[in-house]
């Protein structure tokens, strides 16, 4: 199959340079509102009868196994602030939700079609992609006012291979600013390389070493225009603080890795009953 890439040469020097890469207008007007429009519809369908809440502080959605099926289902997962005292929702459903994964891609036709086109084929081989395989997506709500907090990670961390080959590809469904909770970076951290793994044992999940601590000031903010695409190294350290804005700050978030040459490690948090149909094969 000949897939030609995309990315020109400084594309890919400041990629290699910096961690991460913004392609403006990645996605074009239409193509965003069909993926919103996708998303309320599931939203519509689902009826809150899980009530499990996402957290990047605590994880203790990790404990739950409805969070592990979520690896090959659409899955619902709540903001921390959407719920008063007694339990009760303080809002809407729908600003309620702090995102729906990890098998957007796979299971949903409008979100498979977005997530598996000719333009990402060619992006993936410019990055030197030879069998690459979506391994999870969420669409993320960051709702406002309540929109939570994501600590400082990096992908590599949660999806690791051998060697490593993860690749973040961020995309906003709205304009992305400081004030709503834009992505942060450490430019040029992934050089530094892994940190730490998130793993999966007979006792539920865990990191394997204690976060570092990092200074505020080395982050720089990444905002974005909607429709842009952030590219992000899988050993990139990053985060986004919580949303205290009145806008939501809606974006697809979606993760590549590659199964040629590599092996994907079995304590991984995702243990797939069936194993993701590669994009393509070179």
């Amino acid at each position: 199959m000949g897939i030609i890439g995309n990315l020109s040469s400084d594309q890919l020097d400041f990629f290699h340079t910096q961690g991460f890469l913004v392609l403006e207008s990645f996605a074009s007007d239409d193509e965003i509102g069909c993926l919103r429009k996708r998303i309320d519809e599931l939203l519509d369908g689902f009826d809150g009868s899980s009530s499990v809440i996402f957290s990047t502080k605590n994880h203790s959605h990790a404990k739950d196994n409805y969070f592990y099926d979520s690896a090959e289902n659409i899955s619902f997962f709540f903001e921390e602030k959407a719920f008063d005292d007694e339990g009760k929702l303080k809002q809407p459903k729908k600003l309620s939700i702090n995102k729906v994964g990890h098998a957007l891609h796979e299971h949903d036709p409008t979100f498979k079609k977005f997530s598996c086109s000719e333009k990402m084929s060619s992006l993936l081989s410019s990055l030197g992609y030879k069998r690459p395989v979506v391994i999870q997506s969420m669409y993320i709500f960051k709702q406002p006012g309540i929109g939570g907090e994501v600590v400082p990670h990096q992908d590599n961390s949660f999806l690791y291979t051998e060697p490593t080959t993860c690749t973040g590809l961020w995309l906003a469904l709205e304009d992305a600013t400081i004030d709503n909770g834009c992505l942060w970076a450490i430019s040029g951290s992934h050089k530094k390389g892994l940190v730490r793994r998130f793993v999966r044992g007979d006792d539920g999940v865990y990191f394997d070493r204690p976060s570092p601590s990092y200074e505020p000031k080395d982050f720089v903010p990444i905002e974005v225009k909607s429709g842009s695409l952030v590219v992000i190294h899988g050993d990139l350290i990053h985060q986004s603080f919580e949303n205290q804005s009145s806008t939501s700050r809606h974006a697809y978030s979606w993760h590549i890795v590659d199964t040629d040459g590599c092996k994907w490690a079995v304590d991984n948090w995702i243990q797939r009953k069936q194993q993701p149909e590669p994009l393509y094969c070179l």
